[in-house]
C-alpha cells in the first residue's frame, strides 16, 4: 500500500511516514527513505557525518528503512546515497516538519503575509550546530488529495518530494540545499486523485517564458537599493503635486539596434533619461506581471507576484525602478485583479476546483476576454489579490498602482445580456463582493504607504470612486477622466467648420470635474484597434492636424486634472500604436514631429514650475471659465488660480483655423500680462501668428465678468497660455510698499497690421 501511494504520488502525510519515526511495535525507531533509482543508502549524522546505519533496500522502487536502537539523543541526519554512476550526500527533507509548517498561522494576519510565507521561500536554519539553507515550498490547495514540488533538481518526478497538507489547506516542504535560479513547479491531484497539469507557483516570484513556464526561485535579499533620497522626498499629498505621467509598453517603447527589445537595465538608462529630458513626473507601466501571450499586452497576467522575465531578472527590473527614482521619475504599474486567463499551468481550477474563480460562468466567466473572474467575496483571494499588490510597494519600491477594468469587477452585467447574469442579494447589478474588495485593497495600500497613488481605470459614474472609505468611497487616490478623454476626441475629430455646432462636448467635463480626483487620459486604448493614432484622429490637412494636435494636447494641460500620455503621442506618431515594433522614432527627422515633441516638452517644463496648474486641481474655487460660449469661434478661456494667492494663468484655445485679430480677454487684476507659451509657435511647427512676448497692458474695460481685459491677437488652431508679471515692489517716502501699477495700453487695435479676419469679439 505504501508502495503504491509512493510509486503513484499520491502520499498525504509524507511527515509521517518518511524520516524517523516511532517503531510500530514500541522498540526504538525506524529510519525510511523515499530515494528512486538509488542503489545503497547510508545515514550520517549531520553534525560530523558520522557513520549511524546503514538502510535496507524494501522495495526496488526505491523505499529504503532500517531500524534504529531506542535514543535519548535527538539527532540530525543526512543520506550518503549510491546510484549507478554516483554518490551524493542529501539532507533529507522529512526531518524539518517544524519548518516546514512555520509561519502558516500568520496567514490570516496581515495579506504580507502571504509572500513572505508562501510560495519559494529561501531560509537558513541552525540545527545541531550546523547551517542548514534550503528553499521552504508552500502553496494553497485545499482540495487537492497530494501535492509534490518538482524541477530540475529532482528530475521533475512527482514521486520524489511529496509535500504536507497543513489544516488551512496549505502544503508545505523545506527542501535543504536548494537554492536561487532552481526552476520548478507543483504536481497536483485533484479530489477524485486525478492528476492535473503541473502549475506554475501562484505565488512566484519570477517565472519562465514558453514553453516551460516554470517557476524560479528567487532571492529578493540579493539587491541593494540606492533610492533613499526619492523615498524620503515622497509626500503622502498627490492630490497637490504635479503628475504628468507617461505611458509605456516597454517591449515596444523602443528597440536596440538589431530592433531586438530593450532589457530592463538598458530601459533603466534609455527611459529614465528621455523622460527626464521630457519633463514627465511619472512613468505609467503597461502590465509587467508575468503573462504568457506577448499580444495580451500583460492584461491577462499569471505572475502577479513577478515581473516578466523578458526583459531581465527580478534584480534587473529593481534596478529599473531605483535608476528612474534616482533621476526623479516615479513608477506607477498597470494591475489587473478583475480576471485571468485559461492557461493549464496558471490558477484555472488550481487544485481541481474552481479556487481562485467564481464557479458559476454567469459570474466567472468574461465574455469580452474568454478569462476567468476572480471571486472577490472568498477571503483567501482576497488577500491573495492585496497581497500581489502590496509587495510591488515593498519589494519593487513602485509607487502607485492603476487597477484595470474596475468597471467589469463592479457590476455583474457587465458586458451580458438579460438572463447572463446573476443580480446581487438585493436584486441589483452591483458586485457587493467586488465593492467590499475594492475598498479594502485601497485601505491596506494606504494604511501601510501612505505615499502610494492607487488609480481606477473606471468608465461609469460609478459614485465616490476616489473618495474615501470612510464616506462611502471606494477609496482609491485617482480616477481616469474616461468621459473627458471621449468626449474631448470627439470633438477634435470633427471639422472646425462644424465644431460650433458641438461646443458642449469640450467643456462639458467641467460641470463633473470635481466629482472625483480625475486624471486626463490619453492613453494606449485610443490609438489601437483601427482607432487610428492620435495624430491622425484630426481633421484637415497636413499643418491643420499637426496643429489641431498641438492644440488639444494645449488645452489637455490647461485643464484641471492630473496628466497621462501614451508614449508616441509627444512626438505625434502617425501610425496607430504596434505592440511587435518599436516606436516610429526616425519621424523626429522631420521638423513637425519634432515640434510636437518641443512642445510637449516646454508644456511638461510649464506644468512642473507653475503651481496654479497642479496645485489645486481639485479645488472649484481655482477655477473659472473666463469664456465657455464662444461657440460661433470655438474659443474656450479658463482662468487657473491660487486661492489665497496672488497667482494665477489663462490658457485660451482658438480650435478653428482662423486667426482673430485684437481678440478681448477678461483678466482679474490690472497689470501687464504677456503669452508664456503658444502652442502655434514656429519651434512647435506652427505659423508663429500673433502672439509672442509681447507685454499686455490691462485695461480697466470689464470683459467676461472680470473687471479688466487684455487684448491680444489669437492664433489659429492653438492653445495659448498668458502669465501676469508680478508687480515691482517699491518703497515710498515712509518706508511703505507699495504696488506700481503699468499704464494702460492695449497692444493691438481692431483691424491689426498681421492681418487675418476679425473677431466680433472685441
Amino acid at each position: 500500500m505504501l508502495i503504491d501511494e509512493l510509486n503513484n504520488a499520491k502520499l498525504i502525510k509524507p511527515f509521517e511516514v518518511l524520516g524517523l519515526q516511532p517503531n510500530p511495535n514500541g522498540q526504538g525507531l525506524i529510519m525510511r527513505a523515499w530515494l528512486p533509482g538509488a542503489k545503497a543508502v547510508k545515514v550520517l549524522k549531520l553534525k560530523d557525518h558520522a557513520f549511524v546505519a546503514d538502510l535496507n533496500m524494501v522495495s526496488s522502487d526505491g523505499l529504503f528503512e532500517c531500524e534504529l536502537p531506542d535514543r535519548s539523543e535527538h539527532f540530525h541526519y543526512l543520506f550518503s546515497v549510491t546510484y549507478s554512476d554516483c554518490t551524493l550526500d542529501v539532507i533529507d527533507p522529512y526531518q524539518f516538519r517544524d519548518e516546514a509548517f512555520f509561519g502558516l498561522n500568520t496567514m490570516n494576519e496581515d495579506p504580507e503575509n502571504i509572500y513572505k510565507t508562501l510560495g519559494a521561500q529561501l531560509i537558513e536554519i541552525e540545527v545541531d550546530g550546523v547551517k542548514v539553507r534550503g528553499t521552504k515550498f508552500a502553496v494553497y490547495a485545499p482540495s487537492a488529495t497530494c501535492v509534490s514540488v518538482i524541477g530540475d533538481f529532482n528530475f521533475w518526478d512527482g514521486r520524489r518530494h511529496p509535500m504536507a497538507r497543513s489544516l488551512l489547506g496549505h502544503w508545505v516542504l523545506f527542501v535543504p540545499d536548494l537554492g536561487a535560479g532552481q526552476r520548478y513547479k507543483y504536481e497536483l491531484k485533484d479530489p477524485q486523485g486525478n492528476r492535473l497539469p503541473h502549475k506554475a507557483d501562484p505565488v512566484g516570484y519570477y517565472h519562465e517564458q514558453y514553453p516551460s513556464f516554470a517557476s524560479i526561485i528567487s532571492d529578493h535579499r540579493s539587491y541593494t537599493w540606492h533610492d533613499q533620497e526619492w523615498q524620503k522626498s515622497q509626500l503622502n499629498n498627490k492630490l497637490e503635486q504635479p503628475i504628468s505621467i507617461y505611458e509605456v509598453h516597454l517591449a515596444s517603447w523602443r528597440h536596440d539596434g538589431n530592433d531586438k527589445v530593450l532589457g530592463y537595465r538598458e530601459l533603466a538608462t534609455e527611459l529614465s533619461e528621455y523622460v527626464k529630458k521630457m519633463g514627465y513626473t511619472h512613468v505609467e507601466l503597461m502590465p509587467i506581471m508575468e503573462h504568457p501571450f506577448s499580444g495580451s499586452w500583460g492584461y491577462q497576467p499569471t505572475g502577479l507576484f513577478a515581473p516578466t522575465s523578458r526583459f531581465g531578472t527580478i534584480d534587473d527590473f529593481k534596478f529599473f525602478v531605483d535608476t528612474l527614482h534616482q533621476n526623479g521619475i516615479g513608477v506607477i504599474l498597470d494591475w489587473v485583479p478583475a480576471h485571468f486567463p485559461t492557461d493549464a499551468f496558471g490558477l484555472a481550477r488550481f487544485d481541481g476546483t474552481p479556487l481562485y474563480e467564481y464557479e458559476d460562468p454567469r459570474r466567472g466567466w468574461h465574455p469580452d476576454w474568454n478569462s476567468l473572474i476572480y471571486d472577490f467575496g472568498r477571503e483567501t483571494v482576497r488577500r491573495f489579490l492585496v497581497a500581489s499588490a502590496l509587495i510591488w510597494l515593498d519589494y519593487y519600491h513602485v509607487d502607485g498602482l492603476r487597477v484595470d477594468a474596475v468597471a467589469s469587477m463592479l457590476y455583474w452585467d457587465y458586458s451580458r445580456k438579460a438572463g447572463e447574469w446573476v443580480p446581487n442579494v438585493d436584486g441589483g447589478n452591483i458586485n457587493y463582493e467586488a465593492v467590499s474588495f475594492l475598498k479594502w485593497f485601497n485601505e491596506q495600500v494606504y494604511q501601510k504607504y501612505p505615499h502610494a497613488m492607487t488609480i481606477a481605470e473606471e468608465s461609469t459614474a460609478f459614485k465616490g470612486v476616489s473618495r474615501p472609505t470612510f464616506t462611502g468611497g471606494l477609496g482609491f487616490g485617482f480616477k481616469w477622466n474616461m468621459g473627458w478623454m471621449h468626449d474631448s476626441l470627439e470633438y477634435m475629430s470633427i471639422d472646425p467648420y462644424f465644431r460650433k455646432y458641438h461646443h458642449g462636448e469640450m467643456s462639458f467635463s467641467m460641470i463633473y470635474a470635481y466629482n472625483e480626483n480625475f486624471i486626463l487620459s490619453i492613453s494606449h486604448d485610443e490609438v489601437t484597434h483601427g482607432k487610428h493614432s492620435l495624430l491622425y484622429k484630426m481633421p484637415g490637412d497636413e499643418w491643420q492636424q499637426a496643429a489641431n494636435l498641438r492644440a488639444y494636447i494645449g488645452y489637455q494641460y490647461a485643464h484641471p486634472g492630473k496628466k497621462l500620455n501614451f508614449m508616441g503621442t509627444e512626438f505625434a506618431q502617425s501610425s496607430e500604436w504596434n505592440n511587435d515594433s518599436q516606436l516610429d522614432w526616425w519621424l523626429l527627422k522631420f521638423d513637425k514631429h519634432q515640434g510636437v515633441q518641443n512642445l510637449v516638452k516646454d508644456l511638461n517644463a510649464l506644468y512642473v514650475s507653475d503651481r496654479t496648474l497642479w496645485k489645486n486641481d481639485y479645488d472649484s474655487n481655482a477655477f473659472t471659465w473666463l469664456d465657455v460660449n464662444d461657440s460661433d469661434h470655438s474659443v474656450f478661456a479658463m482662468l487657473r488660480t491660487l486661492p489665497g494667492e496672488d497667482d494665477e494663468i489663462i490658457a485660451v484655445s482658438n480650435l478653428t483655423p482662423v486667426p482673430y485679430v485684437a481678440y478681448r480677454l477678461g483678466v482679474p487684476k490690472p497689470g501687464t500680462y504677456r503669452v508664456v507659451l503658444n502652442t502655434d509657435d514656429k519651434k512647435y511647427w506652427g505659423s508663429g501668428y500673433g502672439t509672442g512676448n509681447e507685454e499686455m497692458v490691462a485695461t480697466n474695460i470689464s470683459w467676461q465678468n472680470q473687471f479688466h481685459s487684455v487684448v491680444l491677437d489669437l492664433p489659429p488652431l492653438a492653445t495659448v497660455f498668458i502669465k501676469r508679471d508680478k508687480p515691482a515692489k517699491t518703497e515710498n517716502h515712509d518706508g511703505a510698499v507699495v504696488k506700481t501699477v503699468a499704464s494702460e495700453k492695449p497692444k493691438h487695435s481692431e483691424g491689426s497690421k498681421k492681418g487675418g479676419k476679425k473677431s466680433k469679439r472685441k
